[in-house]
């Protein structure tokens, strides 16, 4: 399972980067690492709704920040 507060699996950010650059496996990625932290609502909102809009938050995020969108950090 994926590490909560590292995106992407617990990969490095070079790799994460990489992952967030192409739109499906960003996609692919965000709703996996939603839904194995738990929260089942995000994952199915990525699901649906997440593959343009999101995905280019994601890859700003990801450069920027190291991580990826996050509504609540809980």
């Amino acid at each position: 399972m994926a590490k909560i507060g590292k995106d992407y699996f617990g990969l490095s950010r070079v790799v994460s980067i990489i992952l967030a650059i192409i739109p499906v496996t960003a996609w692919i990625c965000g709703v996996i690492t939603r839904i194995s932290e738990g929260k089942i609502v995000a994952g199915i909102l990525r699901l649906f709704l997440g593959f343009w809009i999101v995905w280019l938050i994601d890859l700003v995020l990801m450069i920027v920040n190291g991580r990826i969108l996050r509504l609540l950090n809980v």
